[in-house]
């Protein structure tokens, strides 16, 4: 990087500074857990030297023991990102399911509980896409997730989540249920298949909508992609130009497909990314329960907590990395059996 080229070609460079920040990322947490256990040994070298009260001493030092265990807790859940596409920046889709208003307003909640998880972990989001409900809420939208391992950790949040509350659109005060889907899709920058983009592809522009340029709304600049052999459908409408955005929903599609391709030849992968349930009753990874009592639980792991406002703000890690260990294990009963 202290090349004078390196910033000539800007593709290459970018590739590179992302292959360090996904290295970084593995290297640094082992380098300061290491840094940590070191001052734990002069800390408890100070205590065997000492003759009076160290009281001071051994609470600093029990105090480094329990950050230290919480880092390695992090070393050793990253340590089950295999997969080889779990290292890659994401493309992260919701879309309300069946339930009209209910639905498209529980969407908008977990845009928001996935925008501030984003922003505690360190990602940087673009909004691809979006299209509103007709009364509140949001009835699908596209973000691009840029940051180490995003692909690893979100694909852990695949498939429908339900909610149970008391509707703030019901009037008589009843108790409703909600569903909502998360797809996930990593960003290939380096894949080979081929698109019949005349035969296979058809194209519909469209005015974009939502807050944005003065393009927003005036021209048909936003991109909507549909490939018939499979019914793949991608969009964009946040570039400037109808051409970038065909540029961006191209690269989408691409992805999608290749992604199609893999789970047809690796069964693991099938199961970590194969086919949606239905956005409805039986089919939920997590339900978000408000009322009449307050519990969140993953139906896959059966962690559950009923700080549900802590969940709806992001507090989701424990989630994902539960997933991820049982996603490790049933590996593992794979590989034995």
């Amino acid at each position: 990087m202290t090349r004078p080229d390196f910033w000539d070609n800007q593709e290459r460079a970018n590739t590179f500074i992302t292959e360090l920040k996904a290295l970084t990322a593995i290297v640094e947490p082992i380098e300061s857990l290491g840094k940590k256990i070191e001052d734990m040994q002069v800390l408890l070298e100070l205590l065997e030297e000492s003759d009076g009260d160290e009281q001071e001493t051994y609470k600093e030092l029990e105090a480094e023991a329990v950050r230290a265990a919480r880092q390695l807790e992090r070393v050793e859940t990253m340590s089950l990102l295999s997969q080889p596409s779990d290292t890659r920046n994401c493309y992260f889709t919701i879309q309300a399911g069946a339930g009209g208003t209910e639905s498209c307003d529980w969407a908008e909640m977990l845009l928001r509980m996935y925008l501030r998880y984003f922003e505690i972990a360190g990602y940087d989001v673009e909004e691809l896409s979006r299209r509103d409900g007709e009364e509140a809420g949001v009835q699908n939208i596209q973000l691009y997730v840029k940051g180490p391992y995003a692909t690893g950790y979100l694909s852990c949040e695949m498939g429908v989540h339900r909610l149970v509350r008391v509707s703030p659109f019901d009037s008589a005060g009843r108790r409703h249920t909600s569903f909502a889907s998360v797809d996930v899709l990593p960003e290939y920058d380096d894949i080979e298949i081929e698109i019949d983009w005349d035969k296979d592809v058809r194209e519909d522009v469209y005015r974009s909508g939502g807050a944005g340029g003065q393009h927003v709304n005036k021209t048909s600049s936003a991109v909507r992609l549909t490939h018939l052999p499979t019914g793949a459908v991608v969009a964009c409408q946040n570039e400037r130009s109808q051409h970038q955005n065909r540029a961006v929903a191209r690269k989408m599609l691409g992805a999608k497909l290749f992604r199609m391709e893999e789970a047809k030849r690796d069964a693991e992968l099938s199961k970590l990314y194969g086919e949606k349930a239905d956005i409805a009753w039986g089919s939920q990874i997590r339900s978000y329960v408000l009322y009449p009592y307050q519990m969140v639980k993953d139906h896959r792991t059966n962690h559950e907590t009923s700080a549900t406002d802590a969940v709806l703000n992001g507090d989701i890690q424990e989630f994902i990395e539960q997933e991820l260990r049982r996603r490790a294990s049933a590996r593992g009963k794979s590989k034995s059996s």
